[in-house]
């Protein structure tokens, strides 16, 4: 039947109304400097019509009718580290620890995983699956990683509902299978064995499979362009597109196993658009690559986090993913575990990444223990959460808190919608659920109190961001 116009322009309005109706209430989670707020509700706001701001208003705008990248999730790295750190901890700090990061209700609900194929520097010592020269993979054993890992990721999979996203990544072949014969120290990756560690990376999503833990994408390399004192192998562009396209593709393909994700690079954020341009403008290649990772280690090189570089990549190659595979605050020192800048520093990150059309955002070890490690190089780093194995405690960073204003509110699924400020001193983010509600994330790293309003499509509410602060609001 044919509607007449003042009959849709009612429907319109009446939809319009039950909009409005719907998100009439904000609730306000809050962490701040010098306050106790960590994530906690200060305030419930009701929106009211509100016309047009004037320059002199604060404000951030939401425009729910643009959407963008599907979020896949957030989480950490289920280290050595964070595993050997687990089994040191009384039993109580083990099942806090576990309540505190993957329950969605009492925690910040952490969603996405990531863990290395044999050793890291995050690992007591350099180890492998095989034995060596073993090119068929006989002796392929999880041995090592059922000490440990593998019994952590079962109780952080059954903490997190029995589902979880990981991804693994390798920090270098065997020493065998590299031209300086050394799993540490870079070195390449030689040519006469690219199609045995292509065979590798099968045999452990097989063996973790096997385990219970299914395995969700993989990485190619970890910091291909880094010679590290630890683990570490060097790719080229070419030398990734190549591999990628001639042997861990079309391995992966022909094990059955097209429907993991492949994430190329995973590295800094500095040099990502050459490396995304070296591999995704080749089609043989690109079509193995479900998308881009990158970590932010730039920003201790030259004090910038390169966001543009993030944007470029998502603008040229709009059908391909990005994830942001790792990142963490190094040179640990137990006495500035509280320091404000940590978790800045990541709401920094985080709130830029995900407008950048980032999908899905990785922290390093989920738990390291007073010393910043275990660590078999010395190279020791912050976490989220501090297990102190000598008094059998677990210390909260605000690094962790400013995480769970993105990972508790924003859930696997949500679509990013276009959300702006219109002041230099507040970043902002937000999505919209699969449930309807939307979660709005406000940053403010300055040392005024910023009155603003939230605006969305002729309705407003006023409210407050502290100083130092991050706060989520949700309707």
């Amino acid at each position: 039947m044919k509607r007449s116009l003042p009959a849709l322009a009612a429907s319109v309005l009446l939809l319009l109304n039950q909009a409005h109706a719907q998100r009439s209430e904000v609730v306000v989670y809050t962490t701040a400097q010098n306050t106790s707020y960590r994530i906690t509700p200060t305030d419930t706001l009701k929106f009211a019509s509100a016309t047009q701001p004037v320059e002199t208003n604060i404000c951030i705008f939401v425009d729910p009718t643009h959407t963008f990248q599907t979020f896949v999730g957030i989480g950490g790295a289920l280290t050595d580290a964070a595993a050997e750190t687990f089994a040191k901890l009384p039993a109580d700090k083990q099942a806090e620890f576990l309540k505190a990061y993957y329950d969605k209700a009492n925690g910040i609900g952490y969603s996405l995983a990531r863990t290395s194929i044999h050793s890291s520097d995050f690992s007591s010592s350099s180890y492998t699956y095989v034995e060596d020269n073993d090119v068929s993979l006989k002796t392929f054993s999880l041995s090592h990683d059922q000490q440990f890992r593998i019994p952590f990721i079962k109780k952080v999979l059954t903490a997190a509902g029995g589902k979880l996203t990981m991804f693994a990544s390798p920090w270098s072949p065997p020493a065998w299978m590299k031209d300086n014969n050394d799993m540490l120290h870079g070195g390449k990756l030689l040519e006469k064995y690219k199609q045995t560690w292509a065979n590798y990376y099968i045999a452990f999503i097989k063996a973790y499979q096997k385990e219970g833990i299914p395995i969700w994408g993989l990485t190619v390399q970890n910091e291909p362009m880094a010679v590290q004192r630890w683990e570490s192998c060097i790719y080229t562009g070419e030398d990734e597109r190549d591999f990628i396209k001639r042997y861990l593709g079309p391995t992966l393909q022909k094990n059955g196993m097209s429907d993991k994700k492949l994430i190329a690079w995973d590295h800094n954020r500095d040099l990502m658009y050459q490396r995304a341009s070296a591999v995704l403008n080749d089609p043989e290649a690109a079509k193995y690559v479900w998308g881009t990772g990158y970590h932010w280690y730039e920003t201790f090189q030259d004090g910038g986090m390169q966001f543009e570089n993030v944007k470029r990549v998502a603008e040229a190659f709009p059908n391909k993913q990005l994830i942001f595979t790792e990142g963490c605050v190094d040179r640990f020192n137990y006495d500035s575990i509280y320091n404000w800048s940590m978790g800045e520093q990541y709401g920094h990150s985080m709130v830029n990444d995900f407008n950048a059309g980032t999908a899905a955002w990785t922290d390093w070890n989920v738990l390291v223990d007073e010393t910043g490690g275990p660590n078999h190089v010395s190279n020791f780093c912050f976490a989220p959460i501090i297990g102190d194995t000598k008094k059998g405690e677990l210390l909260y960073t605000n690094s962790y808190y400013y995480i769970g204003h993105f990972s508790k509110f924003i859930r696997p699924g949500a679509k990013r919608i276009s959300c702006s400020s219109n002041r230099e001193g507040l970043e902002a983010t937000a999505f919209k659920n699969t449930d309807g509600s939307t979660a709005v994330v406000v940053l403010n790293t300055g040392k005024k109190k910023l009155n603003y309003k939230l605006w969305v499509n002729g309705t407003a509410v006023n409210t407050v961001s502290r100083p130092h602060s991050i706060s989520t609001l949700v309707y």
